[in-house]
């Protein structure tokens, strides 16, 4: 049915008047001077940091919804989503993910679960203002973690009406997903408030196979559909503010909810014993399953008098996962009393601050100090990673030295300190011993790291005529996570045995970004190239031996070395017609230890996407109306660490089509996507169901209507 609807729809979009009328005058409200402008071009945006940073608009992720936002934003050159199904991801940049990079709101790191492949973002992507990117390290203004990057969502600004209002209607075909995201705000006079409610409902997704083998299981889809893949969500937020000419408070309170069920063919295969008649419909969840609630609560702060400026955040987040799976005994442990495999319970404290003093015409000096305690509480019969508690602060400094309008200095440096306390955990049931004794084998002891660094980065921005350069070169670190330290069983949703080490050192990376960029009005040219070196990079390395019946991953370091390099050519061949080219390419290798000349894990591989868009602006098209054509070129991957599986490049063709009708204040807003035009059949390399030898879905449609009164 979504098909048939796209189809009639498109040939309206360009054929139906456009009332207009000018929107009535509100009160004028005072915007802070240090707001960032996300309209900007490339070229101001190059002088305003010497990060490679980029800004969206909510209306960008808008065109290009996808099943989740890391999979909306993976259009953009350096920006992957390791996928999992068609309504999660995980998010990484330039190759590197996980806990390598931070995703915040509003500047407030978001903190889930990081330990598995299959936990996607609990984020609201109906909800989001702008994004801001940062690729390469940001871990001077961010801390630990940031060594790949920051993904910073940014949620709505303050109304400007008493009252306002938009609805936003989605569907799409790959897993029949309906959605609601409903939002209403106002303000009076210097106070304002938003409230907003998201629901998604989807089925089980659909893919480019009838049949799929798993470790030499041979597994028949019926109706090429992945059993027991659908979800739902159910999110809320509000938020209350008040602003004046020097000083603006928000307190933001979301709650983001989400069910979704594992495949339940790869989850330990306990399908083959299983009494669950999978097949009989597309959209219940079964087991095995998870559910998952992140509660936040944060107040963002800003006050500015003078040449000072100050801005303040606290949080407090929870973040509750349950894990269910159908009780099965495993090696020596006995049919568990319920189906409650895994239980986790994760809050997280912080605060932070940042002051800027303007000094004379030449100097701001930014000085911030953050904080951060969390702490980690497990249950369930099943055992990966043990309790933890885990508290970082951190003090930073740094100076943007303006030595003309062309020539700008950045420098600057962190002092982090982070403790961790795992606490000893013992199997609910016992082990037998060779002399026939039997005992509660422990897992994980009680351990503590304290791990502290020092980094440091400078950048400079120069312009001349119609080129533009910036280059930054740094120190970053990341502390290892419990799970790398403490993690000791079974990961069923890979079906292999995780193996902490008590040992690891703490990461460091010595980066080198660069940026180029060259216009002459009609035509912009950019390049970022980077390096990357590691003296002792963490991950999780597959051996030869076995753990219970499963293959033993262990978590290991090594040197490693890493280039590569994002490009884009932008040209407006008319005032209707734009076109762009971009390609990204990332190179790594390690340089010691048992897989000393290979690749990293999971390393994505080099592609390019041409992207022509074509604006009518007419009277009867509107004034927004666009055709775009996305034709995407993905190169194979044979650079892998066994036991992974080279993947065969492929190419990809999506089509979009929007356009807005006004009445007034009224706006109604309708937008089509049509994904894998091509309906080609191809492999992800970076995608969680490549470990398992699903292809990627086949030719998918979505539509997104939204109404903005």
């Amino acid at each position: 049915m979504i098909r048939i609807v796209s189809i009639m729809l498109i040939p309206l979009f360009f054929t139906l008047p456009v009332y207009a009328q000018q929107p009535a005058a509100h009160d004028s409200i005072t915007e802070l001077s240090a707001v960032t402008v996300s309209a900007d071009s490339p070229r101001d945006r190059m002088m305003q940091s010497a990060y490679n940073r980029q800004m969206i608009e909510g209306r960008w992720v808008e065109q290009n919804l996808a099943g989740s936002l890391m999979q909306s934003l993976e259009s953009l050159p350096g920006i992957q989503a390791a996928s999992i199904g068609a309504g999660q991801s995980r998010p990484a940049i330039r190759g590197l993910g996980f806990n390598r990079m931070i995703v915040a709101e509003d500047g407030v790191k978001h903190e889930g679960q990081p330990w598995g492949e299959e936990h996607g973002l609990e984020i609201d992507q109906f909800t989001i203002e702008a994004v801001e990117i940062i690729k390469g390290a940001g871990a001077l203004r961010y801390g630990s973690d940031a060594i790949g990057g920051v993904i910073n969502v940014r949620h709505g600004k303050a109304p400007l009406r008493n009252v306002e209002a938009k609805v936003n209607l989605t569907a799409r075909s790959v897993n029949e997903s309906l959605g609601m995201a409903a939002q209403i705000a106002g303000r009076r006079r210097r106070f304002w408030y938003r409230a907003t409610m998201t629901l998604v409902d989807y089925a089980d997704t659909q893919v480019q196979a009838d049949s799929v083998q798993y470790y030499s299981y041979y597994i028949r889809l019926r109706d090429r559909r992945l059993r027991n893949t659908a979800g739902k969500e159910q999110n809320a937020g509000l938020a209350l503010g008040y602003e004046d000419g020097t000083f603006r408070t928000t307190f933001l309170m979301t709650n983001v909810h989400a069910e979704n069920g594992f495949f339940a063919n790869a989850h330990g295969l306990e399908v083959r014993l299983s009494s669950i008649d999978y097949d009989r419909s597309r959209r219940d969840i079964d087991l095995p399953y998870h559910s998952v609630n992140h509660l936040k609560i944060s107040n963002h702060t800003e006050w500015q008098s003078g040449n000072w400026r100050l801005e303040a955040h606290a949080a407090y987040q929870q973040n509750g996962r349950d894990e269910y799976a159908e009780p099965v005994s495993h090696g020596y442990m006995p049919i568990p009393p319920n189906a409650l495999e895994r239980h986790f319970r994760k809050e997280t404290y912080s605060a932070g601050a940042e002051l800027t003093y303007l000094w004379g015409d030449r100097h701001a000096l930014h000085a911030g100090v953050e904080a951060e305690r969390q702490q980690n509480r497990r249950g369930g019969w099943g055992f990966i990673i043990p309790d933890f508690k885990t508290t970082a602060s951190g003090l930073y400094a740094m100076d943007r030295i303006l030595l003309s309008n062309d020539l700008i200095l950045t420098a600057g440096a962190r002092f982090d300190r982070i403790d961790t306390r795992i606490e000893p955990y013992r199997d609910w049931y016992k082990t037998p011993l060779a002399d026939g004794d039997s005992v509660y084998q422990q897992r994980a002891a009680q351990l503590r790291r304290t791990f502290t660094c020092i980094t440091a980065s400078a950048g400079v921005n120069y312009r001349l005529k119609s080129w533009t350069l910036k280059a930054n070169v740094g120190k970053s670190f990341r502390a290892p996570i419990p799970k790398e330290l403490g993690a000791d069983g079974v990961n069923y949703s890979l079906f292999r045995y995780e193996k902490g080490a008590e040992e690891l050192s703490p990461e460091e990376s010595y980066q080198l970004d660069a940026g180029i960029h060259w216009s002459n009005g009609r035509i912009e040219c950019m390049v970022e190239p980077y390096w990357n070196y590691f003296p002792n990079y963490i991950y999780l390395n597959p051996t030869s031996d076995y753990r219970e019946g499963l293959q033993l991953y262990t978590h290991t370091q090594s040197r490693v070395f890493r280039w590569g390099l994002e490009a884009t050519v932008d040209g407006r061949l008319s005032d209707k017609i734009r076109i762009a080219l971009t390609g990204e390419y990332v190179h790594a290798r390690q340089l010691s230890g048992d897989k000393e000349g290979y690749s990293l894990p999971f390393s994505p591989p080099a592609e390019a996407t041409l992207r022509l868009q074509y604006i009518p602006q007419t009277a009867w098209t509107g004034d927004d109306g666009f055709i775009a054509l996305h034709y995407r070129i993905v190169g194979r991957q044979y650079a892998i660490v066994p036991p992974e599986k080279p993947t065969d490049g492929y190419h990809t063709l999506a089509l979009a089509a929007g356009r807005s009708f006004r009445w007034g204040r009224q706006q109604l807003r309708i937008t089509l996507r049509v994904e894998n035009l091509l309906n080609a059949t191809y492999f992800d390399h970076t995608s969680y169901y490549r470990l398992l030898d699903i292809p990627e879905p086949g030719r998918s449609m979505s539509l997104m209507i939204g109404w903005q009164f």
